[in-house]
C-alpha cells in the first residue's frame, strides 16, 4: 500500500499539470481573441510558464491552437429537448453554430488561416475534424426514411458549405453584410437547400438518389 503523502503527492502532481495545461489554454485564447496566432513560446510567457515546460504539453504551435479552439468540447448543439420537425432541428443547430462562430470569430478566423498554410498538420485541426458535419447529421436525422444515406450526406455538405466561418468571412468581407444578416443568410440558405432536397423525391415516394 503506497504511504499517503505519496498519494498526496502524486494528486498534487496531476492537479498541477491541469492547471498548467488550463492557463496555456487560456492565454493561447486571449492573444488569439486579441488578434493575434500565438506561438507555443507566446503562449508560455503570456501563462508564466517556462518554455520548456509548454513545450511538454504542445509540441508545436498547430496542437495549441487546436486545443484553444472554442469547438472542441461541445457534442451536439440541438439542446436537451429538440423538436421533431427536420426543419425545426435544423434551424436551430444553424442558430446556434452561427451564433457561436461570431462569438469567437476571431479564434475562427485563425483556424480558418491556419488550415490555408501549407506546413500546419492540418488534420489536427478542428476545422477539418466535421464537427458541424455531425451537428447537421444529427439535426437531419428525422430524413433518413426519405433520404438515401448518400443522399443526405450531400444535403448536409451543401448546408455546410453555406454557414460557418466560411461563409461568414466571404459575406461580411466581400459581400459587405453585417453579421446579424449574414447569420440570417445563413439560415435562410440551410432552409433553402433542405427544401430543395425535399422536393427532388419521386412521387411515390421513393427516397431520394444522390
Amino acid at each position: 500500500m503506497r504511504p499517503m503523502s505519496s498519494v498526496w503527492e502524486a494528486e498534487g502532481r496531476i492537479n498541477q499539470k491541469r492547471r498548467t495545461h488550463a492557463a496555456l489554454v487560456a492565454a493561447a485564447r486571449d492573444l488569439v481573441a486579441a488578434g493575434q496566432t500565438p506561438t507555443v513560446d507566446e503562449a508560455a510567457v503570456a501563462a508564466s510558464v517556462s518554455r520548456a515546460t509548454a513545450y511538454r504539453y504542445f509540441r508545436n504551435q498547430g496542437e495549441l491552437l487546436a486545443a484553444a479552439h472554442p469547438e472542441t468540447g461541445t457534442q451536439s448543439m440541438l439542446g436537451s429537448d429538440p423538436p421533431q420537425d427536420p426543419a425545426a432541428r435544423l434551424d436551430t443547430v444553424v442558430r446556434a453554430f452561427s451564433a457561436m462562430i461570431v462569438e469567437t470569430e476571431a479564434q475562427q478566423r485563425t483556424m480558418l488561416r491556419l488550415s490555408l498554410e501549407p506546413e500546419v498538420d492540418r488534420s489536427r485541426l478542428p476545422l477539418r475534424q466535421g464537427r458541424a458535419i455531425g451537428w447537421l447529421t444529427e439535426a437531419l436525422e428525422p430524413l433518413r426514411d426519405q433520404l438515401t444515406d448518400d443522399g443526405l450526406h450531400q444535403l448536409v455538405l451543401a448546408i455546410r458549405s453555406t454557414i460557418g466561418i466560411e461563409a461568414l468571412v466571404w459575406l461580411t468581407d466581400i459581400g459587405g453584410l453585417s453579421r446579424t444578416d449574414a447569420m440570417a443568410l445563413m439560415r435562410r440558405s440551410a432552409q433553402a437547400l433542405l427544401q430543395a432536397a425535399l422536393s427532388e423525391q419521386s412521387t411515390d415516394g421513393a427516397p431520394l438518389t444522390p
